[in-house]
Parts: structure tokens; C-alpha cells; sequence
């Protein structure tokens, strides 16, 4: 059924009451694969409850990514789930997300676009606890086959990488059962998981989830150029460019300041290097304190 873009947006938000506590961010940093190797006092820092720290990319999973759900759920938008594919996704951070805390969620449909041959969903999830605002999220969903209804086309831009060498190169092994473990933070689509679904949606084996190179690649610069400190990140935007299997590497690529020299900005490329470093992530920018 074709989208209803103006009844879209004009949508009450929808609103979610969700709760985690220490065992939800343990799981998630393992499924990026933090711990390795497992007594380095900087992994602990993900793994061990008594110094742990919350990369803000949980935001993505709190609740099992119930924002998303509400967005997608919302007036407007029937679609096919066989034809949606995440495009891109922004986090930003209002404060240090708690190791253990109850929040509201709000998700509303921001925008819809006309790609033509397809429609892109822009959906933003608004998290506050009772001290406030905790994160906001962007993400924008590509709906195969639903454009053409006569709507703004949208924003286009691309970054390009800057030029010169970049200040750091990061390796990040993705391991065999990597999207297995990943999925227990809620994520359940078999792509990730069933050589036979995958199949069906025309990959050779399973895929790992985008969202998971998306926090492998946010504690890469964590780790690489702010110390490990996660508070200091103030926002990560990546658009999705391509997919990465289980047991393949990201090659992280990271320069400081961006083609502009921006003090607090990381500008990033990631590829997949098993396949000539093909893209999986674009675009890339983490902003930090």
C-alpha cells in the first residue's frame, strides 16, 4: 500500500515506556565485541558492571529499539518490512546514558521523501528520563518501490574523505558468531541469523546487522581517539553502504577534524577489508567534547 507521507507526519507521536539495566549494556558491548582480550582494563570498562561505562550507541537497542517500532507503526506507513533497508542512522547525546534507568520514548515520523523508485522514511525517537533529555535519534528508513507520490525528494549530501592520510587506522575483527550474539539485543530479523532467509533476500549467507559495524565502528574512535571515555561523544552519523558477513573485518579509517579541521569532529570511512576495503559505512562524523 502506498505511503500516506502528509498523514504520516502529522501522526500524534507515539510513546513508550522502556527500562534496562547492567545486563542489557553488557550484552550489547559483547555483541559489538568488546571484551577481547577479557582482563584488558579498557575493555572492562564495557564488560565488568563495577567499571562499566554505556557506549551511546545503546541507544539504538534501549527497549529493543522500540523507537523505530513506534515510528514504523505509525499512521501513514503500511509497507512491505521485505522492501526496507536502514539507510542511515544519528545518535546524539544530551548527557552519559545511565548504566541502569527507565526512560520514555517518543517516535515520530519527521519526514518522507520521493526517491522515485522508492520512498525514504525519516523517523525521530526521543528519549528523557525524569532528569531530562537522555538522546535523540534519527534514522532513515529506504522503502523499495513506494516513491513516486509526488513528494520532496529530500537532502542528498555526501561527504567526501578528506584528503591525505588519515590520523588512524583501526582494524575490528568481526567474529563467526558476532550477529548471533548481537541479536539478543533485539534486533530478531533472520537475515542475520538464517542461511536459508538470507538466501530468500538474494545474500549467500547471513549478514551481519548494520547497526552492529554502526557501535563497532563508534568504539573504535572511543577507544582510538578519546580514551575510552564515552561521555565526551556528543553525536555519530553514518549513512549504510554496503553489508559486512560474520567473520570479515572492518577497516576503520579516521581523520581528526574532517576535511575542515573541525576541533571535536572525527570524520571517518569503514570497509570491509577481506572484499578490497568495500564500503559499509559512509559519510561517518562523530562529534565530541
Amino acid at each position: 500500500m502506498p505511503i500516506d507521507a502528509e498523514k504520516a507526519v502529522a501522526a500524534e507521536p507515539r510513546r513508550t515506556e522502556i527500562s534496562w539495566d547492567h545486563k542489557d549494556v553488557q550484552l550489547y558491548h559483547l555483541g559489538l565485541g568488546a571484551g577481547v582480550p577479557a582482563t584488558d582494563p579498557a575493555e572492562l570498562r564495557y564488560t565488568l558492571e563495577s567499571k562499566l561505562h554505556v557506549l551511546p550507541s545503546f541507544a539504538t537497542v534501549a527497549g529493543a529499539g522500540m523507537g523505530v517500532m513506534g515510528g514504523m507503526a505509525a499512521p501513514g506507513i503500511e509497507v512491505d518490512l521485505a522492501a526496507v533497508l536502514h539507510g542511515s542512522q544519528r545518535v546524539e547525546t544530551h548527557r552519559a546514558i545511565p548504566i541502569s534507568g527507565e526512560a520514555v520514548l517518543t517516535a515520530r515520523v519527521a519526514a518522507v521523501y520521493d526517491k522515485g523508485k522508492a520512498a525514504v522514511i525519516v523517523l525521530r525517537t526521543e528519549a528523557a528520563d525524569e532528569e531530562g533529555p537522555l538522546w535523540t535519534s534519527e534514522s532513515q528508513i529506504f522503502v523499495r518501490g513506494e516513491g513516486g507520490f509526488g513528494g520532496e525528494r529530500g537532502p542528498s549530501q555526501r561527504l567526501e574523505a578528506p584528503e591525505g592520510a588519515p590520523d588512524h587506522v583501526v582494524d575490528r575483527p568481526v567474529r563467526e558468531d558476532q550477529a548471533l550474539l548481537y541479536r539478543l539485543s533485539g534486533d530478531w530479523n533472520p537475515l542475520h541469523a538464517d542461511p536459508e532467509f538470507a538466501a530468500l533476500a538474494g545474500f549467500e549467507r547471513p549478514i551481519l546487522h548494520g547497526l552492529c559495524s554502526y557501535g563497532m565502528t563508534l568504539k573504535a574512535v572511543v577507544d582510538t581517539v578519546l580514551g575510552g571515555d564515552v561521555s565526551r561523544v556528543r553525536s555519530f552519523a553514518a549513512r549504510f553502504a554496503g553489508i559486512v558477513h560474520p567473520g570479515e573485518t572492518l577497516r576503520v579509517r579516521m581523520w581528526e577534524g574532517g576535511a575542515e579541521g573541525e576541533e571535536g569532529r572525527v570524520q571517518l570511512t569503514v570497509g570491509a577489508v577481506e572484499r578490497d576495503e568495500a564500503p559499509v559505512l559512509a559519510d561517518a562524523v562523530v562529534t565530541y567534547a
